[in-house]
């Protein structure tokens, strides 16, 4: 008996821990685009945790009732290349501010080839975050993206299926399976609403228990009427135990 509830306490914090593997600083499926050649983009990623874990194992921190705040600069370099960072804090429960880690990321991406209104490329991230917000501290991230909008411009679909990698001393293993995907209907030159989907699967050699696994299912709306204004807002439910229950999100960019 005793094996066995501490056989279900190791179960728990295992989940508990993958409930922070998902990036919970930027909450986004990556539809293709770039910024234009010489001109540069501005991001504020705001996601809060209103219920989550509240356990982790240390040094990492229960994600519940925490707020994240990223800001992403970004500078189109051509057509097809795009870089970036992102300069992560979090506002913690008892209200104080915690600086979350850097990324630095380089996309490059084809649009409207081989055909109109078909976009893909890749995204590569490196990461530096303190230990009670991701225990393995140095990352890195692999995006593809492939995006496709249908020719009278009513839905557009994006898919990217992410391969996430523990740089850090003693990492072991192969890298985990995080793929995201969205379905949007467009109203164009409004806005669009649509659903995004997020998971985090395990490693790729052995993907974990499904009840281990995170699986989150966003209800969105962009707004697509100001000109250099982006808007996106949505609230994701947790579909597994070892996801968060539910999250709010928004992403504020200025071009």
């Amino acid at each position: 008996m005793s094996s066995a509830l501490t056989l279900a306490g190791a179960m728990s914090l295992l989940g508990a821990s993958q409930a922070q593997a998902l990036d919970p600083f930027e909450i986004q499926v990556y539809d293709g685009t770039a910024d234009a050649p010489g001109r540069p983009g501005l991001e504020l990623h705001a996601n809060t945790v209103a219920s989550g874990q509240r356990d982790a194992v240390p040094p990492e921190l229960p994600p519940h009732h925490q707020t994240h705040l990223t800001l992403e600069p970004s500078l189109g370099i051509t057509r097809w290349w795009e870089l970036g960072m992102y300069l992560q804090t979090t506002v913690l429960p008892d209200g104080t501010f915690a600086y979350s880690g850097f990324k630095l990321r380089s996309k490059f991406v084809r649009p409207d080839w081989p055909a109109e209104r078909l976009r893909w490329g890749v995204n590569l991230e490196v990461s530096d975050l303190p230990p009670r917000f991701d225990a393995s501290r140095w990352g890195a991230e692999v995006r593809p993206i492939l995006a496709y909008t249908t020719p009278q411009g009513r839905f557009a679909f994006a898919f990217n299926p992410i391969v996430d990698f523990e740089l850090s001393d003693g990492a072991s293993g192969w890298p985990s399976f995080e793929p995201a995907l969205s379905a949007l209907f467009v109203i164009e030159g409004l806005l669009s609403a649509g659903l995004e989907y997020y998971a985090d699967l395990g490693p790729i050699d052995q993907p974990a228990h499904p009840s281990a696994q995170q699986h989150y299912l966003f209800e969105v709306l962009n707004v697509l009427r100001w000109r250099r204004i982006e808007l996106n807002v949505g609230v994701g439910e947790g579909l597994t135990a070892a996801s968060n229950p539910l999250v709010f999100k928004m992403i504020v960019g200025v071009q």
